[in-house]
């Protein structure tokens, strides 16, 4: 078995995989023996007290702002080689860190200090007629794996989460974001021994390529959770690959469905948050949805604002006829409603009724996010109830399904499966539960 995508290869949902590889015996050696110190060192911050590790949190904020100018020096290069090789524009500004985005995830890192500490929380608990006292607690998974394409800023926030939660972290981050991820670690690494933590809960193996990320994925037993976030071909690959159980993350082929009753005032301005404010990420809108009895009143001007925008339009017939003379439509395919585009285009479609939208969404949704705008109760809660996503929005963008903007910090990725995690992953979600038991001699009969 093998990865058969450079998780810093720019991928797409259709591209075909270059053929299987295993990993050389090298790669393997040097990948447990990361992994071995990375268990090693995710037993002394298990038993650390929230106020060491929210500590160390400020001190890797600290260090990563003071470290700036060496971070966006190294992100150039990386900047460089991508766009000598064709990167797209929406994996480019994944990739690229700026004064701006280093404060912003420090900040992260600061957010995340604040929140409660999961480890140690009592899930449930009870007493038992017998006498025998119950608790079922949040405890840490150990060792979590990452791997991820073209996003240094997952770094940082994968750093922190683990930290926070009481894991270690292995990261492989791609060779389209090396420099800036090699970087990045070894601030954060440095930053943890000044606070008297191992340097080995912040690691890398980006130096072992594709080869080290097959290792990591067969490193079972000693890597406890493994994470893939990214483009399709990617979590596709680490699903069908890894020996180490994995949180499956989705791509978003996202929806939004403007509902005859919907306020037309909040369509646009909630369109072009969901499809602009930042167009390569998972959640944002990749298809339209207008029921026929608003799409005269609202399709040619919500066209044209989109048009002036710089979004190109991938259409329905029905959406073409409304579009003004001066909005260049592209015939959509059924190509068009299964991408996700991660660029400023946008798929449209006029349906008779809230049941051709559903039936659209099943068919085409990722399951990752889908909003309604609507001001009929009755509609909001059946496309509540029956969508089958990991996030539903109600008259807002499809751009909130963020850890952050959830209240929840940053985030590790945004599950689309169905155990243990599902929606964007914070704290909780890189723990698991232990069960505690407490008698007086209890046998049992």
């Amino acid at each position: 078995m093998s990865l058969t995508v450079d998780p810093g290869a720019p991928t797409t949902a259709t591209g075909a995989a270059p053929a299987p590889r295993s990993p050389d015996a090298d790669a393997v050696t040097q990948v447990r023996d990361v992994a071995t110190r990375a268990k090693v060192a995710s037993r002394r911050l298990a038993t650390a007290t929230r106020a060491t590790k929210d500590a160390a949190l400020h001190a890797m904020a600290d260090a990563l702002v003071a470290a700036t100018a060496d971070l966006v020096a190294a992100n150039a290069a990386d900047l460089e080689r991508g766009r000598a090789q064709g990167m797209t524009p929406g994996l480019l500004d994944r990739l690229t860190l700026d004064a701006a985005r280093v404060a912003a995830i420090a900040d992260a890192l600061r957010e995340l200090a604040g929140l409660p500490d999961p480890v140690g929380e009592v899930v449930r608990g009870s007493t038992l007629p017998n006498g025998l006292r119950l608790r079922q607690l949040r405890v840490p998974m150990g060792v979590v794996g990452m791997i991820y394409e073209a996003r240094p800023n997952v770094t940082v926030d994968a750093a922190g989460l683990a930290l926070k939660s009481g894991n270690a972290v292995v990261l492989r981050g791609g060779s389209a974001a090396a420099a800036s991820n090699a970087a990045v670690v070894a601030v954060l690494a440095d930053a943890l021994r000044g606070q008297g933590l191992p340097g080995d809960l912040v690691q890398s193996i980006d130096a072992w390529g594709r080869e080290g990320a097959v290792a990591l994925m067969h490193a079972r037993g000693l890597v406890d959770v493994l994470v893939p976030r990214g483009g399709a071909d990617l979590i596709a690959t680490v699903v069908r690959e890894s020996t180490v159980p994995v949180i499956e993350t989705g791509v978003g082929n996202v929806h939004v469905y403007v509902d005859a009753a919907a306020d037309l005032g909040q369509v646009l301005p909630i369109v072009l948050n969901a499809k602009t404010q930042r167009v390569g990420v998972c959640n944002a809108v990749e298809t339209l949805l207008v029921h026929d009895d608003v799409a005269d009143e609202l399709l040619p001007s919500l066209l044209a604002a989109l048009a002036d925008a710089g979004v190109t339009i991938h259409a329905d017939e029905r959406t073409r006829r409304l579009a003004p003379e001066e909005v260049a439509v592209v015939p959509a395919t059924d190509e068009d409603w299964a991408t996700e585009y991660l660029s400023l285009d946008l798929a449209v479609r006029v349906v008779p009724d809230l049941d051709e939208a559903l039936e659209h969404i099943r068919r085409w949704s990722s399951g990752h996010t889908e909003a309604i705008l609507t001001n009929d109760l009755a509609a909001s809660e059946r496309f509540v109830a029956e969508v089958d996503s990991a996030a539903v929005m109600v008259n807002a963008s499809t751009r909130f399904t963020d850890g952050g903007q959830l209240g929840l910090g940053a985030e590790i990725g945004i599950s689309t499966q169905k155990l243990h995690a599902r929606g964007p992953m914070g704290l909780a979600e890189l723990t698991t539960t232990k069960w505690v038991v407490h008698g007086e001699g209890h046998v049992r009969p």
